[in-house]
Protein backbone atom coordinates (compact mmCIF):
# COMPACT_ATOMS: atom_id res chain seq x y z
CA UNK A 1 0.00 0.00 0.00
CA UNK A 2 1.26 3.36 -0.89
CA UNK A 3 1.42 6.61 -2.57
CA UNK A 4 0.19 6.48 -6.05
CA UNK A 5 2.75 9.00 -8.51
CA UNK A 6 0.65 10.51 -11.39
CA UNK A 7 -2.78 9.68 -9.98
CA UNK A 8 -4.24 13.04 -11.37
CA UNK A 9 -3.68 11.98 -15.39
CA UNK A 10 -5.97 8.80 -15.24
CA UNK A 11 -6.14 8.35 -19.29
CA UNK A 12 -7.88 4.77 -18.10
CA UNK A 13 -10.66 6.45 -15.86
CA UNK A 14 -10.66 4.40 -12.99
CA UNK A 15 -13.43 4.28 -10.34
CA UNK A 16 -12.66 6.14 -7.58
CA UNK A 17 -13.73 5.86 -3.83
CA UNK A 18 -13.65 8.43 -1.42
CA UNK A 19 -12.89 6.93 1.76
CA UNK A 20 -10.22 4.33 3.55
CA UNK A 21 -12.70 2.92 6.03
CA UNK A 22 -14.35 -0.61 5.77
CA UNK A 23 -16.84 0.50 3.75
CA UNK A 24 -14.48 1.95 0.52
CA UNK A 25 -11.92 -0.79 1.19
CA UNK A 26 -14.67 -3.50 0.31
CA UNK A 27 -15.76 -1.68 -2.82
CA UNK A 28 -12.28 -1.12 -4.44
CA UNK A 29 -12.01 -4.89 -3.60
CA UNK A 30 -14.85 -6.20 -5.38
CA UNK A 31 -14.42 -4.02 -7.85
CA UNK A 32 -11.04 -5.39 -8.64
CA UNK A 33 -12.43 -8.78 -8.48
CA UNK A 34 -14.65 -7.59 -11.65
CA UNK A 35 -11.30 -6.36 -13.37
CA UNK A 36 -11.87 -2.89 -12.67
CA UNK A 37 -9.62 -0.78 -11.69
CA UNK A 38 -10.44 0.86 -8.38
CA UNK A 39 -8.56 3.99 -6.28
CA UNK A 40 -9.19 4.65 -2.89
CA UNK A 41 -8.78 7.93 -2.10
CA UNK A 42 -8.15 8.72 1.65
CA UNK A 43 -7.63 12.14 3.27
CA UNK A 44 -5.56 10.62 6.47
CA UNK A 45 -2.38 9.45 6.20
CA UNK A 46 -3.85 5.43 6.94
CA UNK A 47 -6.79 3.42 6.20
CA UNK A 48 -9.42 3.35 8.59
CA UNK A 49 -8.51 6.64 9.88
CA UNK A 50 -11.90 6.57 12.38
CA UNK A 51 -11.39 3.30 14.08
CA UNK A 52 -7.92 4.89 15.21
CA UNK A 53 -9.65 7.49 16.90
CA UNK A 54 -11.99 5.62 18.58
CA UNK A 55 -11.59 5.28 22.25
CA UNK A 56 -9.53 2.61 23.86
CA UNK A 57 -12.41 0.68 25.24
CA UNK A 58 -14.12 -0.08 22.33
CA UNK A 59 -14.92 -3.59 20.87
CA UNK A 60 -17.09 -4.43 17.95
CA UNK A 61 -20.72 -5.10 18.67
CA UNK A 62 -20.92 -7.85 16.21
CA UNK A 63 -19.05 -10.96 16.34
CA UNK A 64 -16.07 -12.06 14.27
CA UNK A 65 -17.54 -14.03 11.90
CA UNK A 66 -20.08 -11.76 10.78
CA UNK A 67 -17.41 -8.47 10.94
CA UNK A 68 -15.61 -9.67 8.11
CA UNK A 69 -14.81 -7.82 4.92
CA UNK A 70 -15.44 -10.10 1.51
CA UNK A 71 -12.19 -12.04 0.42
CA UNK A 72 -10.61 -12.21 3.76
CA UNK A 73 -10.97 -13.64 7.37
CA UNK A 74 -10.61 -12.10 10.60
CA UNK A 75 -8.25 -14.18 12.68
CA UNK A 76 -9.77 -16.52 15.70
CA UNK A 77 -7.39 -14.95 17.72
CA UNK A 78 -9.25 -11.42 17.42
CA UNK A 79 -11.82 -13.57 19.81
CA UNK A 80 -16.00 -13.48 19.13
CA UNK A 81 -16.05 -9.85 19.49
CA UNK A 82 -12.72 -7.58 17.90
CA UNK A 83 -11.24 -4.57 19.84
CA UNK A 84 -10.33 -1.53 18.34
CA UNK A 85 -6.72 -2.57 17.42
CA UNK A 86 -7.67 -5.48 15.88
CA UNK A 87 -9.96 -3.78 13.30
CA UNK A 88 -7.34 -1.35 12.72
CA UNK A 89 -5.14 -4.28 12.06
CA UNK A 90 -7.35 -6.19 9.61
CA UNK A 91 -7.86 -2.86 7.68
CA UNK A 92 -4.49 -2.85 6.84
CA UNK A 93 -3.95 -6.32 6.43
CA UNK A 94 -7.13 -6.66 4.08
CA UNK A 95 -5.63 -3.65 1.95
CA UNK A 96 -2.16 -5.45 1.53
CA UNK A 97 -4.17 -8.96 0.94
CA UNK A 98 -6.16 -7.20 -1.77
CA UNK A 99 -3.28 -5.13 -3.26
CA UNK A 100 -5.49 -2.34 -3.56
CA UNK A 101 -4.37 0.72 -4.46
CA UNK A 102 -4.72 3.52 -2.28
CA UNK A 103 -3.88 7.68 -2.18
CA UNK A 104 -3.28 8.76 1.44
CA UNK A 105 -2.81 12.39 2.17
CA UNK A 106 -5.68 13.37 -0.62
CA UNK A 107 -8.96 15.00 0.71
CA UNK A 108 -11.48 15.00 -2.24
CA UNK A 109 -13.23 18.49 -1.77
CA UNK A 110 -16.43 18.25 -4.86
CA UNK A 111 -17.69 16.04 -6.86
CA UNK A 112 -18.66 17.13 -10.50
CA UNK A 113 -19.87 16.01 -13.55
CA UNK A 114 -17.22 15.70 -16.15
CA UNK A 115 -17.01 16.85 -19.62
CA UNK A 116 -18.84 13.80 -20.89
CA UNK A 117 -21.91 12.06 -19.28
CA UNK A 118 -20.17 8.94 -18.35
CA UNK A 119 -16.84 10.63 -16.50
CA UNK A 120 -17.03 12.57 -13.04
CA UNK A 121 -14.79 15.33 -11.96
CA UNK A 122 -12.91 15.64 -8.78
CA UNK A 123 -11.24 18.57 -6.84
CA UNK A 124 -8.45 17.43 -4.27
CA UNK A 125 -6.46 19.05 -1.87
CA UNK A 126 -3.54 20.42 -3.57
CA UNK A 127 -5.28 21.61 -7.02
CA UNK A 128 -5.80 18.16 -7.52
CA UNK A 129 -8.65 17.53 -10.40
CA UNK A 130 -9.36 13.52 -11.41
CA UNK A 131 -11.86 12.26 -13.63
CA UNK A 132 -13.09 8.85 -13.22
CA UNK A 133 -16.12 6.97 -15.17
CA UNK A 134 -17.40 6.48 -11.65
CA UNK A 135 -17.44 7.11 -8.19
CA UNK A 136 -18.44 5.78 -4.68
CA UNK A 137 -18.18 8.25 -1.45
CA UNK A 138 -17.61 6.21 1.59
CA UNK A 139 -16.78 8.90 3.53
CA UNK A 140 -18.74 7.09 6.53
CA UNK A 141 -21.77 7.58 8.55
CA UNK A 142 -19.71 8.99 11.54
CA UNK A 143 -17.92 11.96 10.06
CA UNK A 144 -18.39 15.36 11.37
CA UNK A 145 -19.02 15.48 15.12
CA UNK A 146 -21.90 17.18 16.47
CA UNK A 147 -22.39 19.38 19.48
CA UNK A 148 -25.74 20.47 19.77
CA UNK A 149 -26.23 24.52 19.68
CA UNK A 150 -27.03 24.80 23.52
CA UNK A 151 -27.61 27.86 24.78
CA UNK A 152 -24.24 29.96 26.28
CA UNK A 153 -22.18 26.80 24.78
CA UNK A 154 -20.13 29.71 23.45
CA UNK A 155 -19.21 31.14 27.25
CA UNK A 156 -19.35 27.64 28.65
CA UNK A 157 -15.95 27.77 31.49
CA UNK A 158 -16.09 24.46 32.26
CA UNK A 159 -14.00 21.27 30.68
CA UNK A 160 -16.36 20.56 27.15
CA UNK A 161 -15.40 17.54 24.74
CA UNK A 162 -16.90 15.12 21.96
CA UNK A 163 -16.51 11.84 22.44
CA UNK A 164 -14.44 11.28 19.95
CA UNK A 165 -11.87 12.92 21.60
CA UNK A 166 -12.01 10.65 24.19
CA UNK A 167 -9.42 7.67 24.43
CA UNK A 168 -9.99 6.54 28.24
CA UNK A 169 -10.81 7.68 31.79
CA UNK A 170 -6.99 8.36 33.22
CA UNK A 171 -7.68 12.46 32.90
CA UNK A 172 -11.13 12.13 34.73
CA UNK A 173 -9.44 10.21 38.05
CA UNK A 174 -11.45 11.65 41.08
CA UNK A 175 -13.27 14.23 38.70
CA UNK A 176 -17.17 14.53 38.16
CA UNK A 177 -18.02 13.65 34.70
CA UNK A 178 -21.49 14.15 32.74
CA UNK A 179 -22.08 12.36 29.77
CA UNK A 180 -24.60 13.97 27.52
CA UNK A 181 -26.08 11.11 25.28
CA UNK A 182 -27.27 7.80 26.17
CA UNK A 183 -26.68 6.12 22.61
CA UNK A 184 -23.86 2.78 22.41
CA UNK A 185 -20.96 5.51 22.66
CA UNK A 186 -22.33 7.47 25.36
CA UNK A 187 -23.54 4.55 27.65
CA UNK A 188 -19.84 2.90 26.98
CA UNK A 189 -18.02 6.16 28.04
CA UNK A 190 -19.87 6.17 31.29
CA UNK A 191 -18.97 2.97 32.24
CA UNK A 192 -15.43 3.30 31.31
CA UNK A 193 -15.48 6.07 33.72
CA UNK A 194 -17.10 4.52 36.57
CA UNK A 195 -14.43 1.71 36.22
CA UNK A 196 -11.63 4.04 35.52
CA UNK A 197 -11.51 5.74 38.43
CA UNK A 198 -13.94 8.82 37.97
CA UNK A 199 -15.16 10.12 41.06
CA UNK A 200 -18.62 10.94 39.82
CA UNK A 201 -20.08 9.89 36.86
CA UNK A 202 -23.90 10.94 35.42
CA UNK A 203 -25.46 10.19 31.97
CA UNK A 204 -27.98 12.96 30.66
CA UNK A 205 -30.67 11.25 28.73
CA UNK A 206 -33.03 12.60 26.16
CA UNK A 207 -34.73 9.90 25.09
CA UNK A 208 -34.72 6.72 26.70
CA UNK A 209 -33.11 4.24 24.75
CA UNK A 210 -33.97 0.18 23.88
CA UNK A 211 -31.09 -1.54 25.54
CA UNK A 212 -30.55 -5.20 24.80
CA UNK A 213 -28.25 -7.88 25.59
CA UNK A 214 -24.69 -8.67 23.24
CA UNK A 215 -25.44 -12.19 23.27
CA UNK A 216 -28.33 -14.28 24.98
CA UNK A 217 -27.33 -18.06 26.32
CA UNK A 218 -24.87 -17.43 23.32
CA UNK A 219 -26.70 -15.88 20.66
CA UNK A 220 -25.84 -12.65 19.20
CA UNK A 221 -28.01 -9.82 19.01
CA UNK A 222 -26.75 -9.26 15.32
CA UNK A 223 -27.88 -12.61 14.83
CA UNK A 224 -31.58 -11.44 15.86
CA UNK A 225 -31.25 -8.10 13.96
CA UNK A 226 -30.41 -10.09 10.69
CA UNK A 227 -33.61 -12.61 11.37
CA UNK A 228 -36.20 -9.85 11.96
CA UNK A 229 -34.58 -6.80 9.35
CA UNK A 230 -37.86 -7.88 7.20
CA UNK A 231 -40.08 -8.75 9.04
CA UNK A 232 -43.42 -6.20 9.98
CA UNK A 233 -42.56 -3.24 12.43
CA UNK A 234 -45.47 -4.52 14.98
CA UNK A 235 -44.71 -8.03 15.14
CA UNK A 236 -41.06 -6.90 15.82
CA UNK A 237 -41.46 -4.70 18.45
CA UNK A 238 -43.88 -6.92 20.33
CA UNK A 239 -41.30 -9.50 20.31
CA UNK A 240 -38.72 -7.02 21.72
CA UNK A 241 -40.80 -6.03 24.31
CA UNK A 242 -41.44 -9.75 25.33
CA UNK A 243 -37.44 -10.92 25.19
CA UNK A 244 -36.30 -7.18 27.31
CA UNK A 245 -38.74 -7.96 30.01
CA UNK A 246 -37.24 -11.31 30.90
CA UNK A 247 -33.40 -10.54 30.33
CA UNK A 248 -33.35 -6.67 30.78
CA UNK A 249 -34.28 -5.95 34.99
CA UNK A 250 -36.74 -2.51 35.62
CA UNK A 251 -34.23 0.50 36.11
CA UNK A 252 -37.50 2.88 36.51
CA UNK A 253 -36.34 3.78 39.80
CA UNK A 254 -32.76 4.22 39.10
CA UNK A 255 -34.30 7.02 35.92
CA UNK A 256 -34.37 4.48 33.05
CA UNK A 257 -37.65 3.38 32.39
CA UNK A 258 -39.03 0.42 29.45
CA UNK A 259 -39.41 3.39 26.44
CA UNK A 260 -43.05 3.89 25.82
CA UNK A 261 -41.96 2.92 21.42
CA UNK A 262 -41.05 -0.09 20.14
CA UNK A 263 -37.47 -1.32 19.49
CA UNK A 264 -38.28 -1.44 15.78
CA UNK A 265 -40.01 1.32 15.64
CA UNK A 266 -37.13 3.57 17.11
CA UNK A 267 -34.74 1.78 14.34
CA UNK A 268 -36.55 2.30 12.07
CA UNK A 269 -36.35 6.08 12.78
CA UNK A 270 -32.68 5.73 12.88
CA UNK A 271 -32.06 4.75 16.45
CA UNK A 272 -30.04 1.33 17.06
CA UNK A 273 -30.61 -0.17 20.84
CA UNK A 274 -27.87 0.27 23.37
CA UNK A 275 -25.99 -3.33 23.44
CA UNK A 276 -25.41 -3.56 27.37
CA UNK A 277 -21.60 -3.44 27.80
CA UNK A 278 -21.87 -2.68 31.84
CA UNK A 279 -24.21 0.01 31.63
CA UNK A 280 -27.33 -1.92 33.16
CA UNK A 281 -24.86 -3.14 36.17
CA UNK A 282 -23.02 0.32 36.21
CA UNK A 283 -26.86 1.93 36.77
CA UNK A 284 -28.24 -0.56 39.36
CA UNK A 285 -25.59 0.02 41.28
CA UNK A 286 -25.16 3.29 41.18
CA UNK A 287 -21.92 3.69 39.74
CA UNK A 288 -23.85 5.83 36.50
CA UNK A 289 -26.53 8.10 37.98
CA UNK A 290 -29.08 9.02 34.87
CA UNK A 291 -30.17 12.55 34.52
CA UNK A 292 -32.17 14.62 32.54
CA UNK A 293 -31.62 15.74 29.14
CA UNK A 294 -29.01 18.82 29.05
CA UNK A 295 -30.53 22.28 27.88
CA UNK A 296 -28.47 24.73 28.19
CA UNK A 297 -24.75 26.03 29.44
CA UNK A 298 -23.90 28.91 32.05
CA UNK A 299 -20.17 29.82 32.97
CA UNK A 300 -19.19 26.56 34.62
CA UNK A 301 -23.08 25.03 35.25
CA UNK A 302 -25.29 22.73 33.08
CA UNK A 303 -28.69 23.38 33.47
CA UNK A 304 -30.99 20.15 32.99
CA UNK A 305 -34.28 19.44 31.18
CA UNK A 306 -36.03 19.38 34.94
CA UNK A 307 -34.72 22.77 35.87
CA UNK A 308 -31.86 21.58 38.02
CA UNK A 309 -28.27 23.24 37.60
CA UNK A 310 -25.39 20.53 38.33
CA UNK A 311 -21.47 21.82 37.99
CA UNK A 312 -20.00 19.01 36.46
CA UNK A 313 -15.93 19.31 36.24
CA UNK A 314 -16.24 18.12 32.76
CA UNK A 315 -18.53 17.56 30.04
CA UNK A 316 -18.39 14.41 27.51
CA UNK A 317 -20.54 15.15 24.39
CA UNK A 318 -21.53 11.90 22.97
CA UNK A 319 -24.21 13.60 20.85
CA UNK A 320 -23.07 12.04 17.35
CA UNK A 321 -21.96 13.21 14.02
CA UNK A 322 -23.17 14.46 10.54
CA UNK A 323 -22.46 12.71 7.52
CA UNK A 324 -20.80 15.91 6.08
CA UNK A 325 -21.67 15.46 2.45
CA UNK A 326 -22.72 18.99 1.74
CA UNK A 327 -19.87 20.21 0.17
CA UNK A 328 -18.63 17.29 -1.28
CA UNK A 329 -21.92 16.34 -3.31
CA UNK A 330 -24.84 18.79 -2.16
CA UNK A 331 -25.21 20.89 -5.56
CA UNK A 332 -26.07 17.18 -7.24
CA UNK A 333 -28.99 17.37 -5.60
CA UNK A 334 -28.54 13.87 -4.39
CA UNK A 335 -28.95 14.69 -0.59
CA UNK A 336 -32.23 14.81 1.35
CA UNK A 337 -33.36 17.58 3.69
CA UNK A 338 -31.05 15.54 6.33
CA UNK A 339 -27.95 15.82 4.47
CA UNK A 340 -28.07 12.08 3.84
CA UNK A 341 -28.12 10.50 0.13
CA UNK A 342 -31.33 9.72 -1.26
CA UNK A 343 -30.33 6.53 -2.99
CA UNK A 344 -27.94 4.40 -1.96
CA UNK A 345 -25.57 1.00 -2.17
CA UNK A 346 -26.03 0.05 -5.84
CA UNK A 347 -29.07 2.18 -7.09
CA UNK A 348 -27.72 5.86 -8.68
CA UNK A 349 -29.93 8.89 -8.28
CA UNK A 350 -31.58 9.04 -11.94
CA UNK A 351 -29.61 12.57 -12.45
CA UNK A 352 -26.39 10.67 -11.10
CA UNK A 353 -25.90 7.57 -13.06
CA UNK A 354 -22.47 6.31 -11.78
CA UNK A 355 -22.21 8.00 -8.61
CA UNK A 356 -22.58 5.65 -5.52
CA UNK A 357 -23.29 5.99 -1.70
CA UNK A 358 -21.98 3.17 1.02
CA UNK A 359 -22.42 2.98 4.76
CA UNK A 360 -24.71 6.20 5.36
CA UNK A 361 -26.84 3.61 7.26
CA UNK A 362 -26.69 2.33 11.01
CA UNK A 363 -28.61 -1.36 10.63
CA UNK A 364 -29.36 -3.58 13.12
CA UNK A 365 -28.14 -6.62 11.51
CA UNK A 366 -24.60 -5.09 11.80
CA UNK A 367 -23.09 -1.89 9.65
CA UNK A 368 -19.80 -3.79 9.03
CA UNK A 369 -22.24 -6.79 7.49
CA UNK A 370 -24.02 -4.43 5.67
CA UNK A 371 -21.10 -2.52 4.05
CA UNK A 372 -19.75 -6.02 2.78
CA UNK A 373 -22.70 -6.61 0.74
CA UNK A 374 -23.29 -3.43 -0.77
CA UNK A 375 -19.60 -3.90 -2.26
CA UNK A 376 -20.79 -6.51 -4.01
CA UNK A 377 -24.12 -4.85 -5.37
CA UNK A 378 -21.74 -1.95 -6.03
CA UNK A 379 -19.42 -3.82 -7.87
CA UNK A 380 -21.89 -5.55 -10.22
CA UNK A 381 -23.72 -2.40 -11.20
CA UNK A 382 -20.33 -0.92 -11.99
CA UNK A 383 -19.54 -3.77 -14.31
CA UNK A 384 -22.53 -3.57 -15.92
CA UNK A 385 -22.90 0.19 -16.40
CA UNK A 386 -19.24 -0.17 -18.14
CA UNK A 387 -19.54 -3.49 -19.95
Amino acid sequence: MGRTKGIDRTDDRPVYVIGGGPGGLATAAALRGHGIRAVVLEKSGAVGASWRGHYDRLRLHTTRSLSALPGLAMPRSFGRWPARDDMVRYLEKYAEHHELEIVTGVEVSRVERGARDTEWLLRASGGREMTGRAVVVATGHNHTPHLPGWPGLEGYEGTLLHARDYRDATPFAGRDVLVVGAGNTGAEIAVDLAEGGAARVRLAVRTVPHIVRRSTAGWPAQRTGILVRRLPVRLVDRAGALLSRVAVPDLADKGLPRPGTGLYSRVAEGAIPVQDMGLIDAVRRGRVEITAAVTALDSGKVELADGTLIAPQAVIAATGYRRGLEGLVGHLGVLDADGAPRVRGARCAPDAPGLYFTGYTNPISGMLRELSLDAGRIARAVARAHR
